[in-house]
């Protein structure tokens, strides 16, 4: 049998987008085509082989999952004005702000016309979760785009709006892929917690890699988030444990309109490292893994939940 990761990249290689208008369709392909972990579509696959599940019959809801996350990525990048994604111009930047709109609307069709695939005794339950899905991932990009005129944000408000961005797309790939294969309530409700801190522990490593990530291996410019103010938990942390000169110095930055960018960089890096920031994003990632990890043993004794456990190992501490 095929890797779960091969068997994705040939399904994602197969999705046809040479389609008219090509002004339509081509940024759909230069997106899917630009490489990525596809580690969503991978996890639904792993967990409904889990369950002795057909590739065949996972295919359609993992495909959909892939489109649907790398829409939800043509959008942001859109919102957040981010000129690269995996080390390529992002769709806006080469194609323009209209089509980024409307290329990533058509993914979204083309991700429920993939799930309405799914075996029709799955399929209303598939569509349920699917929906709720979206659902909470437009909440959290909004709650994300409402951090950023507020000085209220607190740790509990990231980790909830993480939550809705991040984790519900890993936990529901996960639930989905076991529910398809006929699994349990209590086993596919077990993934999808897994998937809930696996998705809280990787955000926040994207957030420390975006500050001390290296640009050669990150696929994007390093210190984008220090740039435009964003409310990650590394900023959060840091306007929570600043004081004195070091907190005047940091609303310093936060409020100047003009910088050099290097300049800001730098110098909000060293705040951060003055107030151990790093240590403390590390030791929640570790409390998250954990929490994730320490559900693996519940699951079925097979070849797959130990390939989980590795995927979950390699996203938990991968560099890039």
């Amino acid at each position: 049998m095929k890797s779960a990761e091969q068997t994705i990249a040939e399904a994602v290689a197969a999705l046809d987008w040479s389609r008219e208008p090509q002004g339509l369709y081509a940024p759909i392909g230069y997106t899917l085509s630009s490489g990525g972990k596809r580690i969503r579509p991978v996890l639904a696959l792993l967990a409904a082989r889990m369950f002795g599940g057909q590739d065949s019959d996972v295919l359609p809801a993992a495909l959909a999952l892939e489109v649907f996350h790398n829409f939800t990525l043509l959008h942001d990048d859109l919102m957040d004005r981010s000129d690269m994604r995996r080390g390529r111009p992002t769709v806006h930047v080469r194609w323009g702000a209209n089509t980024a709109v409307l290329s990533g609307d058509q993914m979204l069709i083309e991700a429920y016309s993939l799930l309405a695939r799914v075996p029709a005794d799955r399929l209303p339950q598939v569509l349920r979760w699917f929906n709720e899905m979206a659902t909470q991932i437009c909440e959290g990009q909004q709650y994300d785009v409402d951090f950023e005129q507020r000085d209220d944000v607190d740790i509990r408000d990231y980790i909830h709006m993480i939550r809705l961005k991040t984790s519900v797309l890993l936990a529901n790939a996960l639930r989905t892929g076991a529910y398809i294969a006929g699994a349990d309530e209590q086993h596919y409700n077990t993934l999808y917690h897994i998937g809930i801190n696996l998705g809280l522990a990787f955000q926040l490593r994207d957030d420390l890699l975006d500050v001390y990530g290296d640009p050669a291996t990150f696929g994007k410019p390093i210190g984008g988030d220090i740039c435009c103010n964003k409310k990650t938990y590394l900023l959060i942390d840091a306007c929570n444990h600043a004081q004195g000169e070091t907190a005047e110095e940091l609303r310093r930055w936060l409020r100047a309109d003009t910088f050099r960018r290097e300049d800001k960089i730098a110098a909000v890096t060293d705040i951060y490292n003055r107030l151990d920031v790093r240590a403390h994003v590390e030791t929640d990632i570790e409390a998250y893994t954990q929490q994730a990890l320490g559900q693996f043993d519940t699951l079925p004794d097979c070849p797959e939940r130990e390939q989980l456990r590795q995927l979950a190992d390699q996203l938990l501490n991968r560099t890039v």
